[in-house]
């Protein structure tokens, strides 16, 4: 399962890091998808994170957050993250991460869903 963690109330410009931890798998044999669901929105894909066998870990950003939003993992820790700078009222949403068994395209097919996590930002 997939476990999300690290979702906050901040205030306009703060940062804030969620996380994506793994267990029965080893999540670096994953792609790791990360979407957000804004109130009554659809949720949307943010960014994307190769597994290292594949693609060497290459990242993936929508363009209107590139700069402000960064992936990475901790294979020590089976965990993957997802730091977000800079954050703005209209990045309030639920984030959720996922693992994807082939590599990160543009319409993903998970296998593990998380639960989702609350970022709310305050302006």
């Amino acid at each position: 399962q997939l476990v999300e963690s690290g979702g906050d109330l901040v205030q306009t410009g703060e940062p804030l890091t969620l996380s994506c931890a793994a267990s029965g798998f080893t999540l670096d044999d994953y792609a790791i998808g990360w979407f957000r669901q804004a109130p009554g929105k659809e949720r949307e894909a943010i960014a994307c994170i190769d597994s290292s066998a594949s693609n060497r870990g290459t990242t993936y950003y929508v363009d209107s957050l590139k700069g402000r939003f960064t992936l990475s993992r901790d294979n020590a820790k089976n965990a993957a993250y997802l730091q977000m700078n800079n954050l703005q009222p209209e990045d309030t949403a639920v984030y959720y991460c996922a693992a994807d068994s082939w590599y990160c395209r543009p319409r993903l097919d998970p296998d593990y869903w998380g639960q989702g996590t609350q970022v709310t930002v305050s302006s």
